[in-house]
């Protein structure tokens, strides 16, 4: 981690991702995370692909973890969906959460933003992979930085 990006958001912003993505998970057994990167990215779906197989998280039973991905030095931000939960949902759905996301941004709201998307998603894992008395959490709510 970058002690820049480590001091990024407040303890308080930080505290308030986590726990947007604990309550979106409480809801399902589907998972999320969310990266937070100072390095510059020409295609964020490219990029956001590659770190999703980077952070392993496609090792979720269901296949069903979603990545949000967030690049400060070029300003750009992909959501990108393990093959469970993407062959599922409605064409529009990534499109949809990136324009929720998306009207936060443009104010200047990163951690609004990012607590949009989480909601959004959570939601739409709740309906297909809702959660089950025996769920884990088989990957860390912390946010992650590079």
């Amino acid at each position: 981690m970058s002690k820049n990006l480590e001091a990024y958001f407040s303890k308080s912003e930080e505290e308030r991702i986590v726990f947007a993505i604990q309550e979106a998970e409480a809801m399902t057994s589907g998972e999320i995370r969310v990266h937070i990167s100072q390095k510059s990215s020409e295609d964020a779906l490219v990029t956001t692909k590659l770190l999703f197989d980077e952070l392993r998280m496609f090792n979720t039973k269901d296949r069903n973890a979603v990545l949000i991905h967030i690049s400060l030095a070029s300003k750009t931000f992909a959501i990108y969906g393990d093959e469970g939960i993407h062959q599922i949902v409605h064409e529009n759905f990534w499109e949809e959460t990136r324009n929720k996301m998306l009207q936060h941004f443009v104010k200047h709201d990163l951690v609004e933003g990012i607590c949009e998307g989480v909601k959004y998603v959570g939601e739409q894992l709740k309906t297909h992979y809702p959660f089950q008395k025996n769920d884990i959490n088989e990957l860390s709510d912390d946010i992650s930085y590079d």
